[in-house]
């Protein structure tokens, strides 16, 4: 078992009630990491619907922020069960109080050939990228000790790319393959966008994710692009895509968040 394994693992109440830990490892600053939190509730959903375990598409309201170190409850509704498509509706719980509140539809993905697909940026090779640092994006990040983040050379300086784009390697320190649960805590554990061009921007707490998986991961290096074109009055909305280590579209993603600093 990975740490990633170990810090989603959960266990039943009953049948639609599951009990686990926040654990801290995955915090950007004080608080979990959103895709953390977003993976253990889809864990969930796995166990729910074991016939369709993989997220299709997933949407997530951060009520509140996680409590680190703290045990969570995640309660499950199964909306609709289909034979190839299941919907259903998840609510982690922390202190008596909802902290993530999610809607996924829960099928299973398969390798058939795109027929049309985004393309893989242009992206030096991990060993010549730059490691994602705690002090030029201006907040502790202990989910580095869990992820191996790698930035383009041109983005990996604060504000240096002059534009709200930043991409980038990750994988899991641990050596643990990808597959469709890590790919939700993965959409949202690079840096936000708008350290290109902002520079330091401390924590940029996600208000609403959707994650749309679109294949099973290949073991190895997975690419990342995160880009915006709208910030306003301290909220961005963030586009994002992550191809595997064949150049495979795995999943699209997209965000509203706060900006602080902005």
């Amino acid at each position: 078992m990975s740490a990633f394994d170990d810090d989603t693992r959960l266990s039943p109440l009953d049948a639609e009630r599951f009990t686990g830990q926040v654990h801290p490892a995955w915090n950007i600053g004080a608080n979990p990491n959103g895709g953390y939190l977003l993976a253990l509730a889809g864990r969930a959903l796995q166990l729910r619907t074991p016939q369709q375990p993989d997220a299709l598409s997933i949407t997530a309201h951060y009520l509140r922020p996680g409590l680190a170190g703290q045990p969570c409850r995640v309660d499950s509704q199964l909306l609709r069960s289909g034979r190839s498509l299941s919907t259903l509706r998840a609510t982690l719980v922390q202190d008596g109080e909802a902290r993530l509140e999610l809607l996924a539809a829960m099928g299973r993905l398969d390798d058939a050939a795109p027929v049309l697909t985004l393309p893989r940026p242009p992206m030096p090779p991990p060993e010549d990228c730059l490691p994602r640092s705690a002090p030029a994006q201006g907040v502790e990040l202990p989910i580095l000790r869990r992820l191996d983040v790698r930035l383009h050379p041109d983005d990996a300086r604060p504000g240096a790319a002059g534009r709200a784009e930043l991409r980038g390697w990750i994988r899991f320190t641990d050596g643990r393959a990808p597959d469709a649960l890590a790919c939700l805590l993965l959409a949202d554990a690079f840096p936000p966008a708008v350290f290109g061009l902002l520079g330091q921007v401390g924590w940029v707490p996600t208000v609403e994710l959707t994650v749309q998986l679109r294949r099973p991961p290949a073991p190895g290096w997975m690419l990342g692009r995160f880009w915006s074109h709208d910030l306003s009055d301290g909220r961005v909305i963030e586009d994002g895509a992550l191809w595997d280590s064949r150049g495979q579209l795995v999943l699209q993603s997209r965000q509203l968040a706060l900006v602080r600093h902005a």
